[in-house]
């Protein structure tokens, strides 16, 4: 059940994984693209089900077919009257074509870029900030020295993501012939890149496994690295960073439920703690 912090906070205990985190990105991105509110969670489970490779073929068509329906409304209406939202800028783009010639997106466009960016936005911002938050609430001097210093929160994002990217690996294939570590690599072969293993390579981090918003910042590939880089990076550590100030302001003294048992980070492919329990202070 998603609850917005406010409602939150006067309970003095809450799980943020499930209350909060997983329902907040989503939230953030489909409000920003024009979506109403209140279709957000009809949005998000199609788009699970469309997502979701264990689904049947049939559900998934399903799926499309109604997460169509549900953005094709919202770009009628901003054909007709635009608003300050993406749907609405996407609705008057126009694309410059080699020949020089100019045309708009098609609503079959504009459905297909939503069908991908809400829930791709959604999956990783969702685990990334359940990670740092893990992170913080495992290392109370840290989180102290934060509530203290606001200007530590964007080096404790980009700490986060080094330590654990909501993915542990990327598909890429190689362009040329090459040689990993004395094996052959031709042109042509799939490599699952672990970016997991990137982010702690020793020769590049001191202490690589520990979680340090104090260290110097480094890039890291959490979010890709060239022609393959996120395209919604600025966005999502504008996301990440708003979450811990709403949450330094709402959530007094956040720390760890202490009677929560086994909450831990987890997964082969893609990395979060499922159960996040905490208690934080209320006022009487």
């Amino acid at each position: 059940m998603a609850i917005r912090l406010d409602e939150l906070a006067p309970r003095g205990r809450g799980d943020l994984a499930t209350q909060f985190a997983f329902h907040y990105p989503i939230t953030v991105t489909a409000v920003a693209a024009g979506l109403p509110v209140e279709d957000v969670p009809t949005f998000y489970e199609q788009a699970a089900l469309l997502t979701n490779v264990a689904v049947s073929p049939e559900r998934r068509l399903a799926a499309s077919a109604d997460l169509a329906r549900l953005v094709q409304a919202v770009i009628d209406q901003r054909r007709a009257e635009p608003r300050d939202d993406l749907i609405s800028i996407l609705v008057q783009a126009e694309i410059t074509e080699p020949d020089g010639s100019r045309h708009r997106l098609s609503d079959e466009e504009i459905v297909a870029f939503l069908r991908l960016l809400v829930p791709a936005g959604a999956q990783t911002t969702y685990r990334t900030l359940t990670n740092l938050l893990y992170a913080l609430l495992t290392h109370s001097d840290q989180f102290d020295a934060l509530r203290k210093d606001r200007s530590l929160i964007p080096r404790a994002v980009e700490e986060g993501l080094r330590w654990e990217a909501p993915l542990l690996y990327f598909g890429r294939v190689a362009t040329t012939d090459t040689e990993i570590e004395g094996h052959p690599v031709p042109a042509g072969t799939t490599v699952n890149v672990c970016v997991h293993t990137a982010n702690r390579d020793p020769s590049r981090w001191e202490r690589p496994d520990e979680f340090d918003i104090h260290r110097p910042l480094q890039g890291h590939l959490a979010f890709g690295q060239g022609n393959h880089i996120c395209l919604g990076i600025h966005f999502a550590r504008m996301e990440l960073r708003v979450a811990l100030e709403l949450i330094l302001d709402k959530l007094p003294n956040l720390r760890l439920d202490p009677d929560a048992d086994d909450v831990h980070i987890d997964g082969l492919i893609s990395r979060t703690a499922v159960r996040l329990p905490c208690v934080w202070d209320v006022d009487a």
